[in-house]
């Protein structure tokens, strides 16, 4: 099988939100058409919505000190988010009612977790949030300066590594639902495991540069105006994905040093 071909089957990103003919089906918009700009606005409204939800069970965590008390708004927020990400991506028409709707969602699972985190390692969410923009950042100022550019070796390689990732996570979770360990080195703090956690953040990151090329591409095809949500829910993906693998990672190796 070609590159070529292998990209048209599997897509051009990593990311299942943002695939190959994601701005190819919807088409030139009549009306009016998404921008750049308009990405980022709806991007800054995302995430200014999963903070939010976030430092609410973050709050309440820290208010009671039980795990448990935050447990069925994260578990919710998890799953609420999952079944909003499914909608979003299937009827991206709806991409302005359902991305704000999954931020919050996500941010109810990711204040939950986090606060349980902060709790056990002291300091690792704000270690994971400032790592988690200066990727956000710095992969950005490389794709702008040309530094990185989404060569079709570079999409397969990304593509190819993420659904690997992906087979993996999914391989664990079943043998953890039938009472196995699961892949064992996915948790582990050996070296073993936190080298599989460095490649994972790696290739989280190096997804970004995809998710701001399809962006790109979208707003120079004229693609319709509701694309700028379904672009910003596409890099909120990304970002929530790349934080839980830098968060995965900082607790393995404050782990080894406990």
């Amino acid at each position: 099988m070609s590159k070529h071909n292998a990209l048209r089957m599997f897509g051009r990103s990593g990311n299942p939100a943002l695939s190959d003919a994601t701005f190819r089906k919807e088409g030139a918009a009549i009306g009016k058409v998404m921008t750049l700009q308009g990405t980022v606005n709806k991007t800054g409204i995302l995430l200014a919505l999963l903070v939010i939800c976030a430092f609410y069970t973050w709050n309440i965590f820290f208010q009671t000190g039980n795990p448990a008390a935050v447990m069925p708004l994260a578990l919710g927020g998890a799953i609420g988010g999952l079944i909003f990400a499914l909608i979003t991506i299937f009827k991206k028409t709806w991409a302005g009612i359902t991305a704000p709707i999954y931020a919050g969602l996500e941010g109810l699972f990711l204040g939950g977790i986090s606060a349980i985190f902060e709790a056990q390692y002291p300091g690792i969410v704000i270690q994971a949030t400032g790592l988690t923009l200066g990727t956000l950042a710095s992969l950005l100022l490389l794709y702008k300066m040309g530094i990185i550019k989404p060569t079709e070796n570079f999409r397969l390689m990304i593509v190819s590594a993420t659904m690997g990732i992906g087979v993996l996570y999914l391989i664990s979770f079943v043998m953890n639902m039938f009472g196995s360990t699961g892949i064992g080195f996915i948790h582990s703090n050996g070296l073993f495991g936190i080298g599989f956690s460095l490649f994972v953040v790696a290739i989280a990151a190096l997804n970004l540069v995809l998710d701001f090329d399809f962006i790109e591409e979208g707003a120079e095809k004229g693609a319709p105006k509701y694309m700028e949500w379904y672009g910003a829910f596409g890099l909120l993906v990304t970002l929530i994905w790349l934080y839980l693998e830098i968060l995965r990672l900082l607790a393995k190796l404050q782990g080894r040093r406990n």
